[in-house]
């Protein structure tokens, strides 16, 4: 991908009311999109990266920040389903019941790339993922705008998405124009990703919108299989289908081991392999819910508490956070135990930490 000469001597953030964000501040930021700038700002699921998704000019600025590989493609995001036909070829009556039913929300559809979407968006694919976030500031962004905006997470590629506007600093200051910083995010996870261009409803990417609830609406939809992400006919070769995808995903720099087993048992490997790395004069980190941080506390390691294993909705707006805290306080390694359920959002909090793990092990 070729390189961009524009240069951002300085990040602009603007804070903004996440309820009620300022007009003159929303039309600032929608002009800097227009004239193919960068801008991070929060949706409901965590903070996006936006840039004008007709101009292929502002995708490459986009993909260069982020360091992103040109294979991976990006969500574009609308201000309501009628203007889903800018940017798809067609649009499902599938489509328009999920979307009846999830938007504004944090649910993708993957549909039959439109013409004026630039194949840089989509990397290479004949698909389009479009959704409408509910988020006031994104969808008062939107509608100033007047244009789709292609908005990956606002992060550097393969690290823990931003879910504040400090991540997004943290991560790309000095390489985007401008940050509208609306506060946390509320979700935490993506946004779930259902495939409708093929014979079957696929979910690519778990999220915030659970299989369950798809299945209430389409009963036919299904979750992606083992390997289903290989190169096919119709792709690029390599391209993915989906943002979110590759094997390690979501990462903090730190190695994170992903212990998976009866419950019990974890926690005792996890305890077993805590002392070992403290004898080794190794720092640990911990990512820990508030039933196991009692037991972990009078070991001199660094907590991160996500909050009750059985309030999955407060787990995952804590998650990516709680990585970020863990890589920036110096541990040489973060151990976690698998606490989510292959159901609802659990299913999605296991799909990141799988992705975010260099090592899984089961006991």
């Amino acid at each position: 991908m070729a390189q961009s000469t524009r240069k951002v001597p300085l990040t602009e953030v603007l804070r903004v009311d996440p309820t009620r964000p300022d007009p003159e501040i929303i039309a600032r930021a929608a002009g800097c999109l227009r004239d193919g700038g960068l801008v991070a700002f929060p949706t409901e699921t965590v903070y996006g990266l936006g840039a004008h998704a007709r101009d292929p000019d502002a995708i490459r600025r986009l993909f260069e920040a982020k360091g992103r590989p040109a294979h991976d493609p990006l969500i574009v995001h609308v201000a309501s389903l009628e203007q889903v036909e800018q940017v798809a070829a067609a649009v499902p009556e599938m489509a328009r019941a999920l979307a009846a039913r999830f938007w504004p929300g944090p649910l993708t559809l993957v549909l039959p790339r439109g013409d004026a979407v630039p194949r840089e968006v989509t990397a290479g694919l004949e698909t389009v993922g479009v959704r409408v976030p509910s988020h006031p500031v994104a969808r008062a962004l939107l509608e100033a705008a007047r244009l789709p905006i292609a908005a990956p997470s606002a992060n550097l590629f393969s690290r823990p998405s931003p879910t504040c506007a400090a991540h997004v600093l943290h991560d790309l200051e000095g390489r985007i124009d401008m940050v509208l910083d609306g506060g946390p995010t509320t979700v935490g996870v993506e946004s779930t990703v259902i495939d409708l261009t093929g014979d079957v409803p696929t979910v690519l990417r778990p999220g915030a919108v659970s299989l369950e609830q798809l299945q209430d609406v389409v009963p036919t939809a299904a979750a992606a299989g083992p390997g289903a992400f290989g190169p096919s006919a119709g792709r690029k070769e390599g391209a993915a289908p989906s943002p979110g995808l590759l094997p390690l995903h979501y990462a903090p720099r730190t190695p994170l081991v992903l212990y998976r087993g009866r419950a019990n048992a974890v926690r005792d490997a996890i305890l077993d392999e805590a002392r070992d790395a403290l004898a080794r004069g190794e720092r640990v980190g911990i990512l820990a819910t508030a039933e196991d941080a009692q037991a972990l506390r009078p070991l001199p390691v660094v907590i991160a508490e996500l909050g009750p294993e059985h309030d999955v909705e407060r787990v995952a707006a804590r998650l990516y956070a709680a990585l970020r805290d863990l890589d920036g306080s110096g541990v040489d390694v973060i151990l976690v135990r698998d606490f989510s359920r292959e159901r609802g959002l659990g299913r999605a909090l296991r799909d990141r930490l799988e992705r975010a793990a260099s090592a899984i092990r089961v006991v």
